[in-house]
């Protein structure tokens, strides 16, 4: 069993909620590599609990834990505490944390012994929990919505009308195969229109009226997330915003639109699967863009699926760059628009195009190489190309979520 040991704190912890703590680590649980000085590129986050003790030092040092009038008086007394006192309030507040379920952190007894118990100690890992994720996820779908006036959204709407149970639109005549959502009045005024006020009512199977509701359709999206080195380059962040948006978008389909699906692929070198839950610990590496490989296995994966629509939401901020050839070999070549690398990547789009999967571009930036490809599927697929920032790119992708079954349902 999993479960964590700190000494004893008996002094107060400042009053500091656990959400709050969330609220204030959120950067450093997204990390995505792009503050590490030493570049140690890595597929997963190797936070330990050392880091974490500092990223709260530094939010309680910041002042962003402390809001009101007691916040200068906070701040005096961390600025009074002897290192004995600040490391004792830490431990506490990462204690707390652990206890309300957002991190988990293996026992050192599990592991192997180390050379000895502080250097063991400084090693400890620990791990976001899925409450964590969901915390974060529903906060940053809630910022995203905020910033454009929205504070609930339903089911996604279409143009066509069915029978069920929420009624939005007029009654019709009952059909066989329709939902028995009765329209009581419509029903009964049918029958006294053509026999009269009476009783008893003689009512018919043609008096039989149904409510109409807006057809809603369900729809599998798969997410390529780019992670390749150039997400972090030219002194801007883009994987930690696309990966607050993959949260988001999550935390939506499963609050919202529960019979939606959404899976997560990365592409780099290569590309794989990633479980949505593993998403605060992926950084990015010294990778190329091989999206070929990426669009092939988010077609594998949406052929598993059921749903009216499929689509691929794919967020990069290079061209493609590498290929894997028929023999297992890669081939790599980031200079301009390699002509055996974009052709192999536009067939893999054209299959899409056939099984009628759309495609919709997020670009994180303005390289002609990128565009000049991204223009070639849109002319292929019946997506669309949106040119962002790491700062717009929640608000382009989720109303385009949103919007996307009302324009191609017919």
């Amino acid at each position: 069993m999993k479960w964590v040991r700190f000494s004893k704190y008996t002094g107060e912890d400042l009053g500091i909620d656990a959400q709050d703590l969330m609220n204030a680590l959120a950067d450093f649980f997204l990390e995505s590599g792009f503050n590490d000085p030493y570049m140690r590129f890595s597929e997963w986050n190797r936070n330990t609990l050392e880091d974490l003790k500092r990223a709260i030092q530094q939010a309680l040092e910041s002042g962003d834990l402390f809001s009101g009038e007691r916040a200068q008086e906070l701040l005096e007394k961390l600025a009074t505490m002897s290192p004995e006192q600040m490391d004792q309030l830490l431990e506490r507040l990462v204690q707390k944390l652990a206890d309300e379920g957002h991190i988990s952190v293996d026992d050192p007894a599990d592991g192997p012994a180390g050379p000895g118990v502080g250097e063991g100690r400084e090693q400890t890992r620990f791990e976001v929990t899925d409450k964590s994720l969901d915390f974060l996820g529903f906060k940053t779908l809630k910022d995203l919505l905020g910033s454009l006036g929205k504070s609930s959204f339903g089911r996604h709407d279409t143009r066509d009308l069915a029978t069920g149970i929420e009624s939005s639109g007029s009654s019709k005549q009952y059909e066989f195969g329709d939902t028995l959502n009765l329209d009581i009045g419509e029903t009964l005024f049918s029958a006294i229109r053509r026999e009269g006020i009476g009783s008893p009512i003689d009512l018919r199977y043609s008096d039989l009226h149904v409510h109409q509701c807006e057809y809603q359709s369900s729809c599998a999206t798969v997410l390529m997330l780019d992670c390749s080195h150039s997400m972090i380059l030219y002194g801007e962040d883009r994987f930690t915003p696309a990966k607050r948006v993959a949260m988001a978008l999550a935390h939506l389909i499963r609050t919202q639109y529960p019979g939606d699906s959404l899976r997560c692929v990365l592409f780099h070198d290569s590309a794989e699967e990633l479980n949505i839950s593993q998403l605060a610990r992926v950084q990015v590496g010294p990778y190329y863009t091989n999206t070929r490989d990426g669009l092939i296995l988010a077609q594998r994966l949406l052929q598993r699926e059921r749903k009216d629509m499929k689509q691929i939401v794919m967020i990069t901020d290079g061209k493609p760059s590498a290929l894997t050839l028929d023999d297992g070999r890669m081939y790599r070549n980031a200079f301009g628009l390699d002509p055996l690398v974009i052709s192999r990547t536009l067939e893999e789009v054209n299959r899409c195009k056939k099984q009628g999967i759309i495609i919709n571009t997020f670009m994180l930036a303005s390289d002609y190489g990128l565009i000049n490809f991204v223009q070639k599927v849109t002319e292929l697929c019946r997506g669309k190309a949106y040119f962002t920032t790491p700062h717009t790119l929640g608000q382009y992708l989720l109303m385009d979520y949103m919007n996307r079954k009302t324009r191609t349902v017919h």
